[in-house]
């Protein structure tokens, strides 16, 4: 019976596509999402900026806060290539753009509806963002507010 629940264990996970967080170092794999609008935004239309991948939620307490501290980034080094573009994980339109105007986010916002990005790059936690170079690439990951500034400086 043990070697069976062993060979059924090891079947599911060789059937299941197990995609881990997009690695630091590899290209951001492209993603296109609706912005308010409702315009698809593609992640690809960035390149040659840096970019904050930020993966928030209106509900999420920890989220409204470190949108503060991207406020502050964004107003200081938009003018020298920075964008951001914050992915939702709301499940309501309305809470998402109220949210939005509250916080002052006048960077790109598209909505994830389905959560189907969050769930492809493993997001086990909000808020999550990844820095994105220049020319695509995937250089951090997940830095407290300090580490994120130094980051984005070094890199523009």
């Amino acid at each position: 019976m043990y070697k069976y629940s062993i060979a059924f264990i090891l079947l599911m996970f060789s059937i299941v596509n197990v995609q881990a967080q997009p690695p630091i170092g590899k290209a951001v794999p492209e993603i296109v999402l609706n912005n308010v609008d409702g315009s698809p935004v593609s992640l690809s239309s960035l390149k040659g900026k840096v970019v904050i991948i930020d993966f928030w939620a209106s509900w999420c307490g920890p989220c409204r806060l470190a949108n503060k501290t991207l406020v502050k980034l964004y107003k200081n080094y938009k003018d020298k290539g920075l964008e951001i573009y914050s992915i939702s994980a709301d499940r309501n339109k309305n809470a998402w753009k109220r949210a939005i105007k509250s916080d002052d986010m006048t960077w790109i916002n598209v909505f994830d509806e389905e959560m189907i990005t969050a769930t492809q790059w493993r997001i086990g936690y909000l808020p999550f963002t990844f820095i994105v170079d220049r020319r695509g690439k995937i250089v951090a990951a997940d830095l407290e507010a300090k580490d994120l500034e130094n980051e984005i400086k070094k890199l523009l």
